[in-house]
């Protein structure tokens, strides 16, 4: 008898997304898995969802900026995190603000 397949991260990810479409932080934890696991095109995909319905979720900002800068999209890395930093100061988000303010100066 063969053991049932342990399913991935991602996989478990991508169920509970399909039945809660709208939790973001589901979302999140996708676009980081995706992109840590070298999926640069699901990682872009699940990033835009999830700051397309949540405006406000900083975190995403910051780590969508990283990736992008570390595929070399320079300036595409700028606007996300010009735009988390405005997301940042609306929410009262200062530890973040001052991360993402770090990184984008570090982009040059």
């Amino acid at each position: 008898m063969t053991q049932p397949q342990k399913k991935t991260r991602r996989q478990m990810l991508e169920e509970f997304l399909a039945a809660k479409p709208n939790d973001s932080f589901a979302r999140y934890g996708l676009a980081m898995e995706c992109a840590n696991s070298g999926d640069a095109a699901a990682a872009d995909e699940q990033f835009r969802a999830l700051l397309g319905t949540h405006p406000d979720y900083v975190a995403g900002y910051f780590q969508y900026g990283q990736f992008l800068a570390r595929t070399g999209r320079t300036a595409e890395a700028r606007a996300a995190l010009n735009t988390g930093i405005a997301a940042a100061q609306r929410t009262g988000d200062a530890h973040a603000l001052s991360e993402m303010q770090t990184a984008l100066a570090e982009l040059g």
